[in-house]
């Protein structure tokens, strides 16, 4: 980190039921994994760090107690730690659901763009569960929060600040499906389950309203977006 200006500290293990399932590993790679970003960058006197956290801290208890959520938490307090033990200035992203291309779609459970994008590809219909009709997260295309990133490079405004990067407008899981069959030119009827125990329904939208003042907007329309990030999947095909 010698001579680094800023920090942009965007790792972390984040497949939720991996993170579940290996909780000391969760906190290894995050917790421990940021605060050897700090201080790094404490060492080297980096001007800034900006923090990727995420909307999981905002959605509802059940997802509080898991233990992402519980590494981003925690996170957000290393930086806090930092900022008032030793004047390190950082700024925390809470991203919503991000999507586009380069997304990995190589995980055991692919983010939901990435999967339902395959299987259009495929050929294979999506699998919904009871009640994803009121399943709806906020889902920000990854050029607009890149936006943003690169506003708080020289933008001072956003110093020892939290923000929150989605649209402020919840999608459906059955409205992400029909925008992915338009893009795709597909026509696939989705295969019903009932919704398991641990699967909660959850309703996330972003209050981008402090983002927005610093002249800060989601430009990229969803169905524009998948159709970038289908894209990306096609050349993803051809190469094998």
């Amino acid at each position: 980190f010698e001579e680094v200006d800023v920090v942009f500290h965007l790792a972390a293990k984040n497949d939720l039921f991996a993170c579940q399932e290996d909780p000391v590993e969760t906190m290894d790679v995050n917790v421990a994994g940021t605060a050897n970003v700090f201080e790094a960058a404490r060492r080297a006197k980096v001007r800034k760090v900006v923090f990727a956290s995420s909307s999981a801290l905002e959605e509802g208890e059940a997802r509080l107690t898991g233990f992402y959520a519980i590494s981003k938490a925690s996170c957000e307090r290393v930086a806090e730690g930092y900022r008032a033990g030793f004047g390190l200035t950082s700024v925390i992203l809470r991203y919503f659901n991000v999507y586009g291309p380069r997304q990995d779609y190589r995980r055991s459970h692919p983010p939901l763009m990435s999967s339902f994008l395959l299987r259009a590809l495929r050929g294979e219909p999506p699998v919904f569960y009871e009640g994803d009709d009121d399943n709806k997260r906020d889902f920000i295309f990854v050029d607009d929060l890149i936006d943003f990133h690169l506003s708080c490079i020289e933008d001072d405004r956003v110093d020892n600040r939290m923000f929150r990067l989605g649209t402020g407008v919840p999608v459906s899981v059955r409205e992400v499906w029909d925008a992915t069959q338009k893009v795709a030119q597909t026509n696939l009827a989705p295969v019903m389950k009932p919704r398991p125990a641990h699967d909660t329904i959850v309703v996330t939208r972003a209050d981008i309203t402090e983002a927005q003042k610093l002249g800060w907007n989601p430009k990229t329309k969803l169905e524009d977006g998948l159709r970038a990030q289908l894209e990306f999947l096609k050349q993803e095909t051809a190469r094998g």
